[in-house]
């Protein structure tokens, strides 16, 4: 008996032999957490202003959403393909889009579009989303209306 006690002492009791599985299920879990946020870090935002966009260099093809102001003067409807350009005031960008607009949608007024940017910087959007009420407009386009001068309270943007 002396023999397997020794044996035993010089292995890893099972106390040990758990505490060391959930430090390396710990571990993973870690690991894998930190990929996660890593490869979401850009996309966590709910959208770019154009400012952002020409600021970070987004890649062509890449999915975001792009908020804004629709500039005055700029939209052209041709039957379902739509043509505005979305501006914080600082910086437009042209986005396009083909399919019915929401009725919300007027120039001068606050929109969210999803899609990518297209090989001639030009935003190609799939979804685009127009303020919901005439008070509404979205904390991020008023700091970016705010920060270039834009912003005129007394009418809400």
């Amino acid at each position: 008996m002396s023999m397997q006690n020794a044996v035993r002492k010089k292995g890893w009791s099972r106390k040990q032999k758990r505490l060391a599985l959930i430090a390396g299920l710990a571990l993973v879990l870690a690991l894998a957490t930190t990929l996660v946020l890593l490869a979401l870090r850009d996309q966590i935002v709910f959208f770019y202003s154009p400012s952002d966009v020409v600021a970070r260099e987004v890649a062509a093809g890449q999915p975001i959403r792009l908020g804004g102001l629709v500039k005055d003067g700029s939209w052209v409807r041709d039957g379902q393909d739509n043509s505005f350009v979305v501006t914080d005031g600082a910086a437009d960008i042209v986005a396009q889009y083909t399919g019915i607009l929401p009725d919300l949608f007027r120039e001068g007024q606050g929109v969210v579009a999803e899609g990518s940017l297209g090989p001639d910087g030009s935003f190609i959007a799939t979804n685009v989303l127009a303020k919901h009420d005439e008070n509404y407009i979205p904390k991020e386009v008023v700091d970016a209306l705010k920060a270039s001068g834009e912003w005129r309270p007394e009418t809400g943007q």
